[in-house]
């Protein structure tokens, strides 16, 4: 194997406080959740992905996915509403969370690995629509397979979404970056991501696939620049009733353009500003 530019994050994960979780994905832009899911509900969710035709990706025959996987029922429907997961992200976000999109994403031997790239674009963009506009997002891939060096391991650039230089134009792609993070882990873990840090996966060098189920959430005031459509009706029907709560309108925003400089209403001590929140 080549060798791998930038450091491996193979860090004990399961050793971080919930305050040092949100720190690590507000400051570096990217934690993982070890242990979220358990072997039994990883096999249980290959069973489903292995009944799937896929679609090669535009730049390799052996990077394929699949998308719009919320309506397909059973264990991959229910995902969505992962109690852990969802119960993370309300703390996170201090809002209802919002559902956006959920896609399937393997990588198979030979694959050249994805470039790095953002999936916040905030004026939308033709592959992410206006969804990939909202202001806040947060994508959590869970991996249904081992991360390793060799095969197709996470990769992140930290801090990235916070810098105001203009090679952090979000619409900008790179092959690699010398201090980017090579994350590696086991199969059931969930990796949060900001969508607007510049990640990526490596090569798929190894002799097996690796496989992901990506479901990207937002806080429900952070809604798209614009109108997106609305969710099927007769779809929603059938939800399960915790996956259906999440499923708000799509083009729902929080936003008072004619805010005074005083408004009667105004608070003390938010407590989603505090840094005492983080830790530390």
């Amino acid at each position: 194997m080549a060798a791998i530019v930038g450091s491996i994050d193979d860090r004990d994960w399961s050793q971080l406080s919930r305050a040092e979780m949100v720190r690590h994905l507000e400051i570096e832009g990217y934690a993982v959740m070890a242990d979220a899911l358990s072997p039994e509900h990883v096999a249980e969710l290959k069973e489903c992905a292995a009944q799937w035709e896929l679609t090669p990706r535009d730049y390799s025959p052996h990077q394929r996915g699949r998308s719009e996987l919320q309506w397909d029922g059973g264990p991959i429907t229910d995902l969505i509403a992962h109690r852990p997961t969802i119960d993370f992200l309300r703390e996170l976000f201090g809002d209802a969370v919002r559902f956006i999109h959920y896609s399937y994403d393997r990588s198979d031997p030979g694959s050249p690995g994805i470039s790095l790239h953002t999936d916040g674009q905030p004026y939308g963009s033709a592959i992410f629509g206006y969804e990939g506009s909202s202001p806040v997002t947060v994508r959590v891939l869970y991996y249904l397979n081992d991360l390793t060096p060799e095969v197709s391991p996470f990769r992140v650039v930290p801090r990235s979404h916070l810098s105001m230089h203009a090679d952090a134009n979000p619409y900008a792609r790179y092959t690699a970056h010398q201090e980017q993070a090579v994350v590696t882990c086991k199969a059931g873990s969930a990796l949060l991501l900001n969508h607007r840090a510049f990640h990526g996966t490596l090569p798929n060098t190894g002799s097996r696939e690796r496989a992901m189920l990506a479901i990207a959430y937002r806080p429900a005031w952070a809604g798209p620049i614009q109108s997106v459509p609305a969710w099927d009706e007769g779809k929603l029907a059938h939800l399960p009733a915790d996956v259906r709560e999440l499923f708000g309108d799509p083009s729902e925003r929080n936003f008072d353009f004619d805010v005074g400089n005083k408004p009667a209403d105004m608070r003390s001590n938010p407590v989603g500003l505090s840094p005492s929140r983080l830790g530390g």
